[in-house]
């Protein structure tokens, strides 16, 4: 494969992928990316979320409800940028 097929593969990829990520986001949004990615697994799978629900001494519906709000924003808020003048 040439390298202009392998490009506008991994241009595909990240296009249909959100959480791929590629060069232009930040270390902020790539790793927010990720940990909404995992709380959506441990959400949806029942084995996981009971797992967590027994580390956290809280029922299962508490459990994925707490997650699902902190799939909001996981990372906490962006961080502000700054500008050297």
């Amino acid at each position: 494969m040439d390298k202009f097929g392998m490009h506008n593969q991994t241009e595909h990829t990240y296009a249909r992928y959100s959480g791929t990520g590629n060069s232009d986001i930040s270390k902020h949004q790539w790793i927010t990316h990720q940990h909404r990615d995992t709380l959506a697994h441990y959400v949806a799978d029942d084995s996981m979320a009971m797992l967590v629900s027994i580390a956290e001494g809280e029922s299962v519906e508490r459990t994925k409800f707490n997650m699902l709000q902190r799939m909001q924003q996981p990372c906490g808020p962006p961080p502000t940028k700054t500008t050297n003048e």
